[in-house]
């Protein structure tokens, strides 16, 4: 689902600082945020002025409450479709559908590809790949014109990484300001809040306000 905000570029330095904080603490209470945010990047705001932010960027679909398995419990393929297209007009959107419903499709994608769909899926053994690649063709078959898969042994990096951001707000002179910030802290010895994020990406941190 694409975002109500077109570019992050649209997003306040401010409010990037606020999701930076959020996505390096997802369990942190929405009060904890609150004194981060003033001791890491000189941003005063009542918590409840912060709880708003957070929850207007989930709204509008700029960051999602989710929690990620951990990626060892399962086998990863990378799936693509080329289209037989005398049946597109009338098998493509069961089929879209059926993609964007399956808990087994992790992501999906198109491609500037002869393979315009693509998607990542994960099952927990093998055989189960085969089978669900099995039902899929009886279904969506007719649709396909070429499909082919990958298999993905070894996954080396399955997070999202706040890095992006820091980056994002070294382009704007408030951005440099909050970062400043948050080095100065860092230098003189300051708490340093360093929270495994591997897993979890972000979670409500309105639920005790």
């Amino acid at each position: 689902m694409p975002s109500d905000i077109e570019e992050i570029d649209d997003i306040s330095a401010r409010d990037i600082a606020i999701l930076k904080a959020r996505i390096e603490h997802p369990t942190a209470s929405v009060r904890e945020l609150k004194e981060r945010l003033e001791d890491q990047y000189g941003i005063s705001l009542s918590h409840n002025r912060v709880n708003d932010i957070l929850r207007d960027l989930s709204d509008k679909d700029v960051f999602r409450q989710v929690s990620l398995l951990n990626e060892s419990f399962f086998e990863y393929h990378l799936f693509q479709i080329a289209f037989h297209y005398p049946n597109f007009e009338d098998r493509w959107e069961e089929c879209y559908d059926d993609l964007m419903n399956d808990p087994h499709v992790l992501m999906f994608f198109n491609a500037d590809d002869y393979h315009h769909w693509q998607f990542i899926a994960r099952f927990r053994k093998h055989e189960k790949s085969e089978t669900w690649k099995h039902e899929f063709f009886k279904k969506h078959g007719d649709l396909i014109a070429q499909f082919d898969s990958s298999s993905l042994p070894e996954i080396h990096k399955f997070r999202d990484d706040t890095q992006v951001l820091e980056r994002i707000l070294q382009e704007t002179a408030e951005g440099r300001k909050f970062m400043e910030n948050e080095d100065g802290k860092t230098e003189d010895g300051g708490e340093d809040f360093d929270d495994d994020t591997d897993r979890v990406v972000a979670t409500d941190g309105g639920a005790d306000d």
